[in-house]
């Protein structure tokens, strides 16, 4: 097995364990972490996912070295043109290049370390992008900056990253898994309903005029309207006054 899944309480961390070849995605690694993705998605309990690397790098790609991936529906690592149904989050320390950047470009969040790295390594070689970089990365950076990226094959480094809205967080080196997970609890924290909904509007209304993204927004919040009843009878009964329970950064 080259892909663990492990439940840490209502956090599901699904880690690539090819420490030898920089955690780089042969075509049954691509398999396993699909089968990982479909577990989470399943797992009731699991209601966060963060994904990472073994031994400080995420991931270096994919395994140019094997060239067996297969164009397979799910995306050619495995994953990459699906939508889980919860929130997910990179946690990356190390090299995150090529189509380790797509995948942790899947992801909604990013969490680095301060020396983590971050580039279209692929660029020299000719390989082109297709785990979803080329639609994503203008999503997250802006057009210009992934154009940079994706054509100057550059490496860009993590505080870079961050000013640049790649990485959400940085982290200490070493503890970067356990501030994604901290960051994953916080959210499994919240009516899981209501996260849902709202994630999902996001990404149904890309790419849509304003008048039809918020229709969509209106469809998906209809569906949450129990939960936000229920959360006005607390607010009501004095729960959450004065910020109470608003996460600090």
């Amino acid at each position: 097995m080259t892909v663990e899944y492990d439940r840490r309480g209502p956090v599901a961390v699904v880690t690539v364990d090819r420490p030898d070849r920089r955690n780089a995605i042969d075509d049954a690694t691509a398999e396993e972490l699909g089968d990982a993705w479909d577990r989470f998605d399943e797992d009731d309990d699991a209601l966060v996912g963060v994904l990472t690397g073994s031994e400080g790098t995420f991931s270096a790609g994919a395994d140019l070295e094997a060239m067996d991936l297969e164009d397979r529906p799910e995306g050619w690592l495995g994953f990459t043109r699906r939508r889980v149904s919860k929130p997910t989050v990179a946690a990356v320390e190390g090299h995150c290049v090529a189509g380790g950047l797509e995948m942790a470009l899947w992801c909604d969040l990013r969490v680095a370390s301060e020396s983590a790295t971050f580039g279209c390594f692929e660029r020299r070689f000719g390989v082109p992008l297709v785990d979803g970089g080329t639609q994503r990365l203008p999503h997250v950076v802006g057009l210009g900056r992934a154009l940079e990226l994706i054509l100057t094959g550059r490496e860009l480094d993590a505080e870079a990253a961050e000013e640049w809205g790649l990485v959400n967080r940085l982290a200490p080196e070493g503890e970067t898994l356990a501030t994604a997970v901290d960051l994953a609890e916080v959210i499994a924290g919240f009516p899981q309903e209501t996260v849902r909904t709202d994630r999902a509007a996001v990404y149904d209304g890309l790419g849509e005029t304003l008048e039809r993204g918020l229709a969509v927004e209106g469809w998906h919040g209809s569906r949450a309207m129990e939960t936000a009843r229920e959360g006005a009878d607390r607010f009501a009964g004095g729960e959450g006054r004065g910020g109470e329970g608003v996460p600090e950064e």
